[in-house]
């Protein structure tokens, strides 16, 4: 029988698979932004968070302040501090809190995911062994993709590049097409990012200030005008469907 170590690091093999083509684009991105592979694979070692590492980069190649990168990561992964709170509701009792903390290090949408759909609670050998193999595979896949970008030709490393842009298409394409008012808030984002590329004296705000506008005005923007119903469904639709 499998310890539950053993149990997490098998769970966490599809994550980290995953992780390695993500990462890998994220050290190609950041190689062509003229990072260093260690700098490059040192953001990854200790954030592991692809949204606020792929916003952070032009940050710093473009010499932005601590505050505004600061402002920015706090904007993009405060959606972490929910999921761990989440999250704490499944981990088991005895679990203390410095290991609370270093779960909570690594609990990425799809660690959070996997934790949460388990029936029981979550024991500390086993949310050890789910989240080692995601950061080994999100670390790893860093290095290959920086090193990579350090020796391939620049046209090669900027086709590469788009990658990880591709990956959030991917992400917000499928929600867009479910939600209009996802879609709208997506668009009214992209206006509001397009304003601050072209009109003049808005193009004169930093990057890193522009990505916290734009995401935070759009989201509290639709937030107000057309909040998404989270109602549960009512207890005769849930008996229809046992």
């Amino acid at each position: 029988m499998k310890s539950e170590f053993s149990k997490g690091l098998h769970d966490g093999i599809p994550i980290c698979l995953g992780y390695l083509s993500v990462a890998f684009a994220f050290g190609i991105f950041a190689s062509g932004s003229g990072l260093t592979v260690f700098e490059t694979v040192l953001i990854s070692m200790t954030n592991v968070t692809s949204a606020g590492q792929l916003a952070a980069v032009p940050i710093i190649a473009s010499g932005g302040t601590l505050i505004e990168l600061a402002v920015t990561q706090l904007v993009i992964n405060l959606r972490y501090a929910l999921m761990s709170i989440s999250l704490s509701q499944k981990l088991d009792n005895k679990i203390n809190i410095i290991d609370r903390l270093i779960i909570a290090f690594v609990n990425t949408d799809e660690v959070f995911a996997v934790a949460s759909s388990k029936a029981s609670l979550c024991s500390k050998s086993y949310m050890y062994g789910l989240i080692l193999t995601p950061y080994v595979g999100w670390s790893v896949g860093t290095l290959l993709g920086a090193a990579a970008g350090s020796i391939l030709p620049h046209i090669i490393i900027s086709a590469l590049g788009i990658a990880i842009y591709g990956m959030f298409i991917a992400i917000i394409v499928p929600q867009a097409k479910k939600n209009r008012k996802t879609a709208l808030c997506i668009l009214t984002a992209i206006a509001l990012s397009c304003a601050f590329r072209y009109i003049p004296v808005l193009n004169t705000v930093s990057q890193g200030f522009v990505i916290i506008i734009c995401s935070v005005a759009a989201s509290a923007l639709f937030a107000f005008i057309a909040p998404i119903d989270t109602k549960e469904p009512s207890d005769s639709n849930t008996q229809s469907r046992e």
